[in-house]
């Protein structure tokens, strides 16, 4: 089932999402529908706060960066209660996007190293380490799981530049090809 994405401007969004256990109901479910949206939206990954749930799970498929990374061609991961542990290495900026901020990219500088530990849809547990494009993938989606989204992480200056872009997009005031949940639509009467 695709479920709506939670727009920016939704408190969801800025909300520190909690640890589960294996027992947490319909897990692969969930883990499922939140494919099936990111698939349908055209992402490589997926929050579960952009999905209504604060819960620390995120998914990546890097799969669409494959012909200029070949290594990413089979790189699908569930990461479920991750941590990173450390962050290192040169920082480096790229033009970042998000589902719940349509129509927007950003440069943002990000570390270009990582080490997490999580578990996977099984809860098998994994320490990991990651760097370049995948890290950055990895740090994107859990910084959603901090109620951090990379506007936060771009200039102050910038931001108060895209004021008015960033209202547009809480008020549904764009246009979108995937179900969206606007916090300030205004309902309109018919």
């Amino acid at each position: 089932m695709i479920l709506p994405v939670v727009a920016y401007g939704h408190p969801l969004l800025k909300k520190v999402a909690a640890d589960i256990d294996k027992n947490y109901p319909d897990l692969q479910e969930f883990v499922t529908n939140m494919f099936e949206t990111m698939y349908a939206s055209l992402g490589v990954g997926l929050a579960a706060p952009q999905v209504s749930r604060s819960i620390r799970i995120f998914i990546v498929d890097c799969s669409p960066y494959a012909d200029e990374h070949p290594e990413l061609a089979a790189f699908k991961k569930v990461f479920i209660n991750p941590h990173i542990t450390e962050e290192s290495g040169e920082e480096w900026t790229y033009s970042e996007g998000c589902l719940s901020l349509p129509d927007l990219r950003e440069d943002v500088t990000r570390k270009s190293f990582i080490r997490i530990q999580y578990h996977d849809e099984n809860f098998n547990f994994f320490d990991e380490t990651y760097d370049g494009l995948t890290a950055r993938i990895i740090q994107h989606e859990y910084d959603h799981l901090d109620g951090v989204l990379f506007v936060d992480r771009i200039s102050p200056l910038r931001k108060t530049l895209l004021k008015r872009k960033l209202s547009d997009i809480s008020k549904g005031n764009i246009d979108v090809d995937y179900k969206m949940i606007f916090p300030l639509l205004k309902k309109r009467i018919a």
